[in-house]
This record gives structure tokens, C-alpha cells and sequence, in this order.
């Protein structure tokens, strides 16, 4: 069904499509940029490397981004409704399979960090499936019940998508429920960072192992700050069911931190959490005053270097 109507009530729908568009392009500049900055980075500590289940998901999230960002523009021309529909589903599917991989990474690191304490793997994994497989199956019923109606406004083409009532309270607890699991993630890893310093400023007053925590708390505070301003904005745009809240400045900026950082957050910081940690290794291995038989945290495993 394709609805077509010139009447000004729907104008902050067609300002919130042409700035949904912007952003977009904005987001992928910014990824465009990354890739193109760490590439060489890639070759030498991902392609050249032993094959890892680490290298696999590094590959996975940051590859991803291309036919996510193909979507993204595709759905912004004139498409039928079951197109849009599919597309729609397809973006929303990636967004849950990249969480995801996401969450193992973090897990692996996690365990990394807490010398693959047993107890540990067992709690975080135990989570993380109860949140990743809620999080499924309320997409998968949320999705089998949306519906697509291509729009027509004032010459803009567009498409909407019609959701039943009690949805947008599902969507909402699939941010409530991530960001359970990123709070706990965040905050094992603070307390583990901070019992090692302080071990070590009793000891040694540092090392590698030190800078090692540094580096793993460094990108894990900043990859938990993106998602923060990814979650909050997405809630704040679902809490405006009226039509003439989206030409609110409010509004519109939650909607530029939603593309922006939702972007950032997957396809650049997400793989930066594995890049950083075999970027740090390398300068180690490379540094001809590295101590014998250090223990260090690499790809999730423990290594020691020789």
C-alpha cells in the first residue's frame, strides 16, 4: 500500500528522512576513514597472523558494516513495501548477529583477564545467552509482526514501518537487557583492571602486565561510552510516538548520535577492542628490552614471549 499526501502534517517526517540521510553518509565517512587508517594495521596483525577464532570475529564485525551501510542507502529510495520490509529486517538481523559477536569478544577478553578463571567463563557465559537469546526472540517477534507502507510526501519518497501495539516496549527491553550485560562486562572489568595495579604498585609499581590492563580498560570504557550514547539516544527517539516531536531539536540530535555512534560503536570500536590488544603485542614482541617470560593477554588466550 503506498500512501501519497502533501499536507504539512507530515513535513517533520519528511526533515527527520533528509537528516536520517545525512547522518548516514556521515557515519560512513567516519568508517571509511577508520578503515583506511588501520588498514595496514589489519594486514600486518589480522591477514598475516595464525587464524583465531578472534581474527575470524575481527573480519566478521568489520566487514559487515559494507552491505549495512548499502542497506541503509538502498532503503532510502523508492522501494515496495515487501522490498522495505525485507531490507528492514535484514538491517535489524545484522544488528542482533553483530551484538552478538560483540559479546563473545568481550567474554573471551574477560576471560583473558581473569586467567581463565572457570568460574568466570561459566557466569559470563551464562549471561550472555540469556541475554542474546531474549534479545532474538523478541526480533524475531517484533519483525514477523511489522509491516511496510511505502510513503509519498510532498514528492519525497520514503518508507514507514507499522509496528503492533506493545512492540516498542519489547524493542526497549532489548536495550534494557544489553545493557545489563554491558554493565556487567564494564564492571568486571574495572574491578580486575584495579586489583592488578594495585598488586602490582605493592610489587613492581608497574610493568607490562600493567600497561597490558591499561590498554584492555582504555578501549572497554570507551567502546561502553558509545554504547551508552547509542542506547540513550535510541530510547529517547522511542519514547516520541508523535509525529511532530521528530522536527524537535532534541529529537533530531538523539537521532545524530543513534546513526552516528551506532556505526562508531559496531564497525570501528568494536574490532578495535581485538585490534588494540594485538597492536600491543606486537610492539612488545618488537621492543629488543621486552622481559623473558612475561604472561601476556593475546586474543583472549594467555602467552608468554619467548
Amino acid at each position: 500500500m503506498t500512501l501519497v499526501s502533501n499536507h504539512s502534517h507530515w513535513w517533520p517526517i519528511i526533515n527527520s528522512f533528509r537528516l536520517s540521510s545525512y547522518f548516514t553518509f556521515a557515519s560512513s565517512t567516519a568508517l571509511i576513514y577508520d578503515w583506511a587508517l588501520t588498514l595496514g594495521q589489519e594486514v600486518e596483525l589480522i591477514w598475516r597472523q595464525r587464524w583465531s577464532l578472534m581474527a575470524v570475529l575481527y573480519l566478521s564485525i568489520r566487514y559487515v558494516g559494507i552491505p549495512y551501510y548499502i542497506i541503509n542507502i538502498t532503503m532510502a529510495s523508492s522501494l515496495t513495501d515487501a522490498v522495505s520490509a525485507i531490507l528492514y529486517s535484514t538491517l535489524n538481523w545484522i544488528n542482533v548477529i553483530v551484538a552478538a559477536m560483540l559479546g563473545v569478544v568481550m567474554l573471551t577478553r574477560l576471560h583473558a583477564m581473569y586467567q581463565r578463571s572457570r568460574q568466570i567463563l561459566i557466569f559470563l557465559t551464562i549471561i550472555f545467552l540469556i541475554v542474546n537469546t531474549a534479545c532474538g526472540v523478541i526480533a524475531a517477534i517484533v519483525l514477523s509482526n511489522m509491516s511496510g507502507e511505502e510513503l509519498i510526501l510532498s514528492g519525497t519518497h520514503a518508507c514507514a514501518y507499522i509496528f503492533k501495539s506493545g512492540d516498542l516496549l519489547l524493542i526497549s527491553m532489548t536495550w534494557i537487557l544489553t545493557t545489563v550485560w554491558e554493565v556487567v562486562t564494564l564492571c568486571l572489568s574495572i574491578w580486575i583492571a584495579v586489583k592488578h595495579f594495585r598488586e602490582l604498585r605493592q610489587h613492581s609499581g608497574g610493568g607490562i602486565i600493567g600497561d597490558c590492563f591499561r590498554v584492555l580498560l582504555k578501549y572497554h570504557v570507551i567502546y561502553f561510552a558509545s554504547f551508552t550514547a547509542v542506547c540513550f539516544s535510541a530510547l529517547r527517539i522511542q519514547l516520541s510516538p508523535n509525529i511532530s516531536d521528530l522536527d524537535s531539536i532534541e529529537v533530531q540530535i538523539s537521532a545524530a548520535i543513534l546513526e552516528i555512534f551506532s556505526y562508531v560503536q559496531m564497525f570501528v570500536l568494536g574490532p578495535r577492542l581485538i585490534l588494540s590488544v594485538r597492536e600491543y603485542h606486537a610492539k612488545l614482541v618488537a621492543d629488543s628490552d621486552a622481559a623473558t617470560g612475561i604472561p601476556l593477554l593475546l586474543s583472549g588466550k594467555r602467552a608468554y614471549i619467548d
